[in-house]
């Protein structure tokens, strides 16, 4: 058994692994800040919809 071999082999994939899960850890943390942005832009559609209570409730359309 090649011993410098299986040390470099088993080398590449911690380093590979540990890419991964900085990769993933990236991924969460982006979409945590998708998910408050979502939650600011509800929040602000709620704040309009108090200012403006008849805002939306009535179309007009002309055929």
């Amino acid at each position: 058994m090649d011993i410098a071999a299986l040390s470099m082999a088993m080398a590449q994939q911690k380093t590979m692994d540990d890419v991964g899960t900085a990769m993933l850890a990236k991924a969460l943390d982006m979409q945590e800040d998708v998910g408050a942005e979502v939650v600011e832009m509800i929040d602000s559609a709620a704040m309009e919809r108090s200012v403006n209570p008849s805002l939306g409730q009535a179309i007009d359309i002309t055929v």
